[in-house]
């Protein structure tokens, strides 16, 4: 038998709170009934090594042998449960690259359209913002290659490279009568996962997209910022953004949920066994100094961005407005399998709210529910399931929930979420008819 013993991982699969576990030998006697189990494993073993001999020697094609291995252990997996699968090299490169939120390249934020990478935006202070790439411009090529036929992912991983190597884009922009060729150099990009504005002139927004290894750090500077820029005495308190958030690393959920607390438990993690359990506590130190917060979620929302919205919720720290979130409550490992051989992604403990409970299949329910205005032709992509819906998923007592709306207008104007919020910290109450006036300011705890 192993005994496990947890760390925590700093590079792990986005859309996951991860730990990493580390296996270590322990002497134990063996009963005659773990004896017949263990024989039944090693019959189960020789019927695996009997179907792959077959397969091998009697396929209408010869197989590869290394393709069928990774089938029949991505099949294994994928039988366990809908976030426990198996990474091949490259896959595991990627979710490293994602998680650290840094890598080589040019500073572009892009999308596919009709076969083509359009720029959505560049990003400041990078190759693509100094060489005066523009949003909307369409890259036809890539060093010579054109780019149709590539998949986003083909062409977002052309871009990406060592540091100081140079790549050569031809673009094809909107009022320009001949394409423009560029030849960037590329450097450290740093992924931006966390976004802030001003809101109404005193209030301050703040979007965290995804918990990767610089999320921590950019929620403290917009903090700081914002902060400065507003003036403490004209603050009248935070936005936090998580809708559609669909989480990442544990660690960066834990120190998130730190920066807004000044004591107690964040996140308790438990898995097979009692002695696995961990529980993560928060330090002294609120870095909006008390300020009103109040926190947006709905059905995107997931993972890391439930333990955070969970934690602020338990300790009455914030108010949650929005939809019910995901319902993803169940932690990830991943373990490397030596050199070339990818990483597993298993899942290994459930995690629990302060107040000890567990959103896994249910979600978190907001303080606030308010429902966006959806476009007709937007209506039947704006629900999200939920964990609850998925197939495999672990199970929960008492009744499960799913479904949840996860749209938000692409124009600030029109979220009604957004714009509850800054009524409650403008000091107009929340009812079930609509905003109200009260002569009280928000509270801290903004309820």
């Amino acid at each position: 038998m192993m005994r496990k013993t947890s760390v925590i991982l700093l590079s792990a699969a986005t859309g996951a709170a991860l730990t990493l576990m580390v296996t270590q030998p322990r002497a134990v006697l063996m009963g005659s009934s773990a004896r017949a189990a263990t024989s039944d494993t090693y019959r189960q073993l020789n019927l695996f090594g009997d179907v792959f001999e077959r397969v091998r020697s009697d396929y209408v094609e010869k197989p590869d042998d290394s393709k069928l291995v990774e089938s029949a252990i991505s099949g294994m997996l994928a039988g366990l449960d809908p976030h426990s699968s198996y990474m091949d090299a490259k896959s595991f490169r990627d979710m490293q690259v994602q998680t650290r939120g840094e890598f080589g390249g040019l500073g572009i934020e892009v999308t596919m359209e009709d076969g083509l990478i359009k720029v959505v935006s560049p990003i400041d202070d990078t190759p693509a913002s100094k060489a005066g790439i523009m949003a909307n411009d369409i890259i036809t090529q890539l060093d010579d290659e054109q780019v149709q036929g590539l998949t986003l992912n083909q062409a977002v991983e052309k871009m990406r490279g060592p540091v100081n190597t140079k790549i050569r884009l031809k673009i094809i922009r909107k009022g320009q009568d001949n394409p423009i060729e560029v030849t960037l150099v590329r450097d450290n990009i740093r992924v931006r996962s966390v976004r802030a504005r001003v809101e109404q002139d005193d209030i301050a927004y703040i979007r965290i997209t995804t918990f990767n290894e610089q999320t921590t750090e950019g929620l403290k500077r917009e903090i700081n910022n914002l902060s400065n820029q507003i003036g403490a005495d004209k603050l009248k308190g935070f936005i936090i953004d998580m809708r559609n958030n669909p989480g990442g690393l544990l660690e960066e959920a834990v120190t998130v949920s730190d920066a807004f607390l000044e004591r107690g438990e964040i996140v308790s993690t438990r898995g097979r066994n009692a002695e696995e359990t961990q529980r993560r506590a928060a330090h002294a130190g609120d870095l909006t100094k008390g300020k009103p917060v109040i926190v947006l979620i709905n059905g995107g929302s997931a993972s890391a961005s439930e333990i955070v919205a969970g934690a602020l919720q338990d300790h009455k720290r914030a108010t949650l407005i929005g939809t019910r979130s995901f319902g993803k409550g169940s932690v990830q490992t991943i373990i490397p399998l030596g050199s070339g051989n990818g990483a597993l992604r298993l899942t290994t403990a459930r995690y629990y709210t302060p107040s000890g409970k567990s959103i896994q299949a249910k979600g978190i329910v907001p303080d606030i529910e308010v429902l966006q205005d959806v476009p007709d032709e937007l209506k039947a992509r704006t629900d999200t399931k939920g964990e609850a819906s998925l197939r495999g998923h672990l199970k929960n007592d008492g009744d499960e929930k799913t479904g949840s709306q996860s749209y938000v207008p692409p124009d600030a104007k029109d979220d009604k979420a957004l714009k509850t919020a800054a009524d409650l910290l403008h000091g107009i109450k929340a009812t079930a008819t609509g905003p109200t006036t009260t002569d009280k300011p928000a509270t801290k705890a903004a309820n």
